[in-house]
C-alpha cells in the first residue's frame, strides 16, 4: 500500500479517533452492546447523479464504487462489499455468517428477496442449550464454540443473486478484497475498542482467532496495518472455484473440522449440512404506509413485518406534526414499538417449520384494532400479543439477538438497487475462526428455552431452521411506483426501532438522509423506554415517566445505511455512530 493510500484512508477512517480513545466501556452484560463513542463522526448528505455504495467501512465502499464504475450491478457491488466486510470489520459480518437481501430490478419493475439465512444444522435438538436440569444455559456460555454455529449462507445467497443480476465475471469482484488481503488495511478505532475490551469473551479463550487480534501478545490497535493471508487465499479459491468449494469442497472441510473439534463446546455442523444448504428467492412482505409502499423481508425476518406494523399503527396518527424532540411523538412511537415487538415474540419464525400468519399481522384491519389501544396519555405498559387472522396459539419468544451486525444499501447506475444486512451475530460471532474468517453464533438466535409453560415457542431449535432475525433491509416506493428509499441497519432486535425512525423522518418530516439518520434515538423493545445517551432527548425523561413510561437512558449505537432518489439525484448518508461512507459517481 503506498504512502498515500495509506494517509487518505488514515485520514478518513480517524476522523473520529480522538473521541473513540476516550470511550469507556460500560457494558450492560445482558444486552452485550458496545457503549457508543462520546462524540459523534461529522458526515453530510452524499449527493450524487449516477450511482451510490453505502456501507459499513470505507474500504468496502470503495470497493464496490470501483466495480459500479467497471460497469458492474448492485449485486456486483454488494459482492465485493461483502468481501471487504469479512476482512475489515470482521466483529459484524462475513462470508461465516448469513444475511438477507433485497433486489429493485428497475428495467423489469421487479422486487424481490433473496434469504441466505443460516439454518441449524440436521443433528441439532431442540434441547440443545437446556443444561441436566432443563433449563435454558446462559445465554453468554451458549454463544462461544461450535455448538452455536449455524450454516453459512450469505456466499449461496450472494451467488444465487448473481446468476440472476450480476453483470461482471463472478471472479472480477474477489480482486479488491484479494489486494487488501494480502496487502493489509488500517485498523479502524471501533475494531480496536471492540478487541481490547474482549466484547466477546471467546476471541481470548480459543488460539486461531487470539492469535490473530492479539499477534504477539498484543491486542491490535488503530492505525496497525493487518494483514490476512489466509483470507486472500481463500478468496482466490473461491474466486476461481465458485461457492461449491466452500460448500462441498476443502474449505467445507475445514469449517466442518474448526467446528467439530472446537476446544470450548464442540459444534454438530457435517459435511451433508454445508452441501445441502440453499439460498432462497422469496416474495418481499409489503405494506401501505400513506401514499408508500413499504417493503421488506418475510419471515424467518421480523424486521420487515415489525415495521409494517409500526408503520400502519402510527398512519392513524398525525406524526408529521411532532418532532424528534416532542414527547408525544416518542410516547406514540413507543407504543407502536410494545405492540409490535409483542406479536414479533408470540408468532416470527421460519415459516417453513411453524405457521406465521404474515398477511395477518400486516393486515390494515387488524392494525386498526391494535392503534385503538395506543393511548395518547397513558404508557400501556407490556403489551399482549394480538390475534390476526391465520394465527395459531403459541408461546411468547425473547431471544437474545446482538448488534454486532452491518447494512449495505446500493444504487446502481442502471437504477438497480440493493439493501442488504448480513450478520455473523455476536460481535466476533462464535469465535470460531477458520482460514481467516469467523463463524456465525446464529443458533443461539433461536430460543434457548423451547418451550414456555409447556406450550412450544414458535422459534425453537429444530433441524434445517433458520433462526428468527430482527434484520430489516428495506425499501420504499412512491404512489408511481418508483423507488423512494434504500434502508437499514445492525442494532440486534433494536434494528426494527432504528429503522422505524428513519423512515419516519425521511417520509414524514421530509428530513434528508443524512439528517434523519443524526437524529437521537428512540426505542422500546416491549420494556423499557430507552433514550439515547448524551442526546436532547435526556431531557424527556420526566415527561415520559409522569405518563407511565419506565426510562432508561443508555448509548444507543445504530448504523443506518441509506439512500433517497428524489427529483434524479441520488441522496445517500452513512450513520456518524460509526465509521460508515456513503459514496458515489
Amino acid at each position: 500500500m503506498s504512502n498515500t493510500a495509506t494517509k487518505g484512508l488514515l485520514s478518513l477512517l480517524f476522523i473520529s479517533t480522538s473521541f473513540w480513545a476516550s470511550a469507556t466501556p460500560d457494558i450492560k452484560r445482558q444486552d452485550r452492546e458496545p457503549e457508543a463513542a462520546t462524540g459523534l463522526i461529522a458526515k453530510e448528505t452524499v449527493v450524487t447523479d449516477h450511482a451510490m455504495v453505502a456501507s459499513a467501512n470505507p474500504y468496502a465502499s470503495k470497493a464496490g464504487l470501483n466495480i459500479l464504475k467497471q460497469g458492474g450491478s448492485a449485486v456486483d457491488a454488494a459482492i465485493a462489499v461483502q468481501l471487504v466486510l469479512t476482512l475489515v470489520e470482521p466483529q459484524s459480518s462475513g462470508i461465516g455468517g448469513g444475511a438477507f437481501m433485497l433486489h429493485w430490478d428497475k428495467s423489469a419493475q421487479k422486487l424481490t428477496t433473496f434469504d441466505g439465512r443460516e439454518t441449524a444444522p440436521a443433528g441439532a435438538t431442540t434441547d440443545m442449550f437446556l443444561d441436566k436440569s432443563g433449563k435454558a444455559m446462559p445465554w453468554i456460555k451458549a454463544v462461544v464454540g461450535g455448538h452455536s454455529v449455524g450454516v453459512p449462507g450469505v456466499l449461496a445467497g450472494l451467488k444465487k443473486a448473481h446468476e440472476q443480476y450480476g453483470k461482471l465475471p463472478w471472479n472480477v469482484l474477489f480482486k479488491d478484497a484479494i489486494k487488501l488481503a494480502e496487502t493489509g488495511f488500517i485498523v479502524s478505532p471501533r475494531l480496536e475498542k471492540l478487541v481490547a475490551m474482549e466484547f466477546n469473551p471467546g476471541i481470548t479463550k480459543l488460539d486461531t482467532i487470539k492469535n490473530y487480534f492479539f499477534p504477539n501478545g498484543k491486542a491490535v490497535k488503530a492505525g496497525q496495518v493487518l494483514k490476512n493471508p489466509e483470507l486472500a487465499a481463500v478468496y482466490r479459491s473461491i474466486a476461481k472455484q465458485g461457492i461449491k468449494v466452500f460448500y462441498q469442497g476443502w474449505l467445507a472441510e475445514k469449517i466442518v473440522a474448526a467446528v467439530q473439534q472446537s476446544p470450548i463446546a464442540p459444534g454438530r455442523l457435517t459435511l451433508a449440512d454445508m452441501k445441502n444448504y440453499r439460498a432462497k428467492e422469496l416474495p418481499a412482505v409489503c405494506g401501505a404506509y400513506r401514499q408508500y409502499q413499504v417493503c421488506g423481508m418475510a419471515p424467518p425476518s421480523s424486521g420487515g413485518v415489525a415495521i409494517i406494523q409500526m408503520l400502519g399503527q402510527l398512519e392513524h396518527f398525525d406524526i408529521a406534526k411532532y418532532t424528534i424532540n416532542d414527547p408525544q411523538f416518542a410516547h406514540l412511537f413507543t407504543q407502536s414499538s410494545r405492540l409490535a415487538f409483542a406479536d414479533r415474540n408470540r408468532y416470527i419464525a421460519d415459516s417453513s417449520f411453524v405457521n406465521v400468519p404474515t398477511q395477518g399481522l400486516i393486515d390494515k384491519q387488524y392494525l386498526a384494532q391494535r392503534a385503538s389501544l395506543i393511548k395518547t396519555n397513558k404508557d400501556m405498559g407490556n403489551a399482549t400479543a394480538g390475534v390476526p387472522k391465520g394465527a395459531l396459539a403459541q408461546a411468547d419468544d425473547n431471544a437474545y439477538e446482538l448488534p454486532s451486525t452491518s447494512h449495505i444499501s446500493i444504487v446502481d447506475q442502471y437504477g438497480n438497487a440493493i439493501s442488504m444486512t448480513t450478520s455473523v451475530e455476536m460481535g466476533f460471532g462464535s469465535a470460531v475462526m477458520v482460514e481467516g474468517f469467523i463463524l456465525n453464533n446464529q443458533l443461539t438466535d433461536f430460543s434457548l428455552d423451547p418451550k414456555q409453560n409447556g406450550q412450544w415457542v414458535a422459534n425453537r431449535l429444530e433441524p434445517g431452521k433458520r433462526p428468527r432475525s430482527s434484520m430489516a433491509p428495506m425499501m420504499v416506493f412512491n404512489e408511481d411506483e418508483t423507488l423512494k428509499l434504500v434502508v437499514g441497519s445492525p442494532g440486534g432486535s433494536r434494528i426494527i426501532n432504528y429503522v422505524a425512525q428513519t423512515m419516519i423522518a425521511i417520509l414524514d418530516w421530509q428530513l434528508d438522509p443524512q439528517s434523519a439518520i443524526n437524529l437521537p434515538r428512540i426505542t422500546n423493545r416491549n420494556k423499557v423506554t430507552t433514550l439515547e445517551k448524551g442526546t436532547e432527548l435526556v431531557k424527556l425523561k420526566p415527561a415520559l415517566e409522569a405518563i407511565g413510561h419506565q426510562v432508561a437512558i443508555r448509548d444507543l449505537n445504530s448504523g443506518i445505511q441509506a439512500i433517497v432518489l428524489s427529483e434524479s439525484k441520488l441522496h445517500g448518508g452513512a450513520d456518524q455512530r460509526r465509521e460508515g461512507l456513503a459514496i458515489g459517481f
